[in-house]
């Protein structure tokens, strides 16, 4: 029995492998099927470790959600949660997936930080500048739960991976050499277009009022679960608008301070 197992129940056992074949199959869970079997944070978060186990791929980063008061009241959250992400579905800009691959996914438009060496608790904004790159992200949410957004249960969510889905990245550049201050960070601009027309626009400051404040709040979190964010780890750090439904054409997030264009081709 691995340390996972160990801490979960067999009804949470259960969640975990099943979130697991949903995550492989591609057939969505129903939430009423899964209801009360997960009720805190700590449990939720041990049956994503569950989930992650199974996966048997390296962490390549993360993505932290509820990032705005209007997304934590959506899911009765008074705080960020996080997810852990493999490497594969992180995807250099410009990228192509098929949507026939997704299950329910979203369209959200972050800021990037990737570590350049471990990254500490008690690091303070300053540090993490020095630690990390920027760059602008173009995250695509997805769940294994039908019909999840906004009606997921909060605790569904921690389970299932944040919703993880892939996170497509563009140029990454020292955040310090990018913002001259850890407050610069909150004014990022950026649109979201879809075939050309705009779907949305928003700034960083959405994002806990800076996404250094949602890195640093990750870092805090898992050091707080005896892990670590490692050097080369890259998050997607949370959404500047209230993400779309993805649907097939060509997506792209158009930010200002020189982050570019990150672009997404999503075929049938």
């Amino acid at each position: 029995m691995t340390e996972q197992q160990a801490n979960l129940t067999d009804a949470q056992e259960k969640f975990a492998q099943a979130l697991y074949d949903a995550y492989k199959s591609g057939n969505p869970l129903l939430e009423s099927e899964w209801e009360g079997v997960v009720t805190d944070d700590d449990t939720a978060y041990r049956v994503q470790d569950r989930v992650m186990a199974l996966k048997n791929q390296e962490v390549g980063g993360y993505k932290v959600s509820l990032t705005s008061e209007e997304t934590q009241k959506m899911f009765d959250s008074d705080s960020p949660l996080y997810g852990q992400q493999v490497e594969d579905h992180f995807l250099k800009s410009p990228a192509t997936v098929k949507l026939s691959d997704r299950m329910a996914a979203l369209a959200e438009v972050e800021l990037g930080f990737r570590a350049k060496e471990d990254l500490s608790p008690n690091d303070s904004l300053e540090d993490l500048m020095k630690k990390t790159t920027v760059c602008g992200t173009l995250e695509v949410p997805d769940s294994r739960f039908k019909d999840w957004f906004p009606n997921l249960s909060k605790y569904n969510v921690m389970s299932d991976c944040a919703v993880g889905g892939l996170v497509v990245y563009g140029e990454e550049r020292d955040t310090d050499k990018v913002f001259a201050t850890p407050e610069d960070a909150a004014k990022v601009h950026a649109e979201l277009y879809f075939n050309g027309e705009k779907k949305d626009e928003g700034d960083s400051s959405e994002v806990l009022g800076n996404p250094l404040k949602s890195l640093q709040w990750l870092v805090a979190k898992l050091a707080s679960q005896g892990k670590q964010f490692k050097k080369g780890q890259l998050v997607s750090s949370g959404t500047f608008v209230l993400p779309p439904k993805l649907a097939a054409g060509k997506w792209e997030a158009k930010f200002d301070h020189g982050f570019g264009t990150v672009e997404l081709n999503v075929t049938d």
